[in-house]
């Protein structure tokens, strides 16, 4: 048996390795994925994608012509992202949280599934006993650097879409956003449904926008039609506990 850190290096590879195949392997998710984020994406412009983990989201903007900023804290998937878009111009890859203010937050790794490590501790206290989440673990913590929203604007420039799937920290990284901006996303738990309206509280603060949600990975909206802050933040109140996650989309209303 060897060194606890050698067998941690070991199954945070393995964990690496079942995001690829996750969110890589299947070309008819690729598709479906293309298919819905050209609502928002358009040929030629600057998406943000926060929370790139291991870059299907990427692939996908890229796809759609767009240029892409991937900001990723995680060493092991960072290097992902190095592999798989180092040589492209059109990707900038930035290895750091996003949150309220720039410097360095502490960063709960889950090794197995690396997919739900988060800067948030509120958000591994919520998952500890909940139903769906039992066998999760954070194993281990690590301090990353930290940028904000404007930080990356003011490098950058204007985004047309912006994502943000950062496991609970959504709140944190839309506080260090000072600018409304065309469309954007963030996801959603229902084990904190509060950060959900916290991070639509924000966006009213910013602008006047409309909403909508897809729930899970189905890459389709639930409403045919666009809700009110108030009416985005009923749904997500009244969804049951099985819903487990999904993405709330805004989109800047200009009329």
């Amino acid at each position: 048996m060897g060194p606890p850190k050698f067998q941690r290096g070991l199954r945070e590879a393995a964990g690496i390795t079942r995001s690829l195949w996750q969110y890589h392997a299947s070309l008819g998710r690729a598709r479906r994925m293309r298919a819905f984020y050209r609502l928002f994406v358009p040929a030629g412009g600057l998406v943000f994608d926060i929370g790139a983990h291991v870059g299907d989201r990427v692939r996908a903007f890229r796809a759609l012509g767009a240029e892409v900023v991937a900001v990723e804290p995680q060493p092991r998937a960072f290097k992902c992202l190095q592999w798989l878009f180092g040589g492209s111009g059109c990707v900038h890859l930035v290895n750091a949280a996003v949150a309220e203010t720039a410097g360095e937050v502490l960063l709960n790794i889950n090794l197995a599934n690396p997919t739900v490590s988060t800067a948030s501790r509120d958000f591994v206290a919520a998952a500890d006993g909940a139903e769906g989440w039992a066998d999760q673990r954070w194993e281990e913590t690590r301090t990353v650097p930290a940028t904000t929203l404007d930080t990356l604007i003011a490098r950058f420039g204007q985004p047309d879409f912006v994502k943000i799937d950062v496991e609970g920290f959504e709140a944190a990284a839309l506080a260090g956003l000072s600018q409304a901006v065309p469309a954007l996303s963030f996801e959603f738990t229902t084990i904190q449904r509060r950060v959900a309206f916290q991070c639509i509280d924000r966006l009213e603060t910013l602008g006047d926008y409309r909403y909508n949600l897809s729930l899970g990975e189905s890459f389709a909206m639930e409403y045919r039609h666009w809700l009110s802050a108030r009416e985005t933040a009923d749904v997500i109140a009244a969804l049951p506990h099985s819903a487990n996650s999904g993405d709330v989309y805004a989109v800047r209303d200009t009329s």
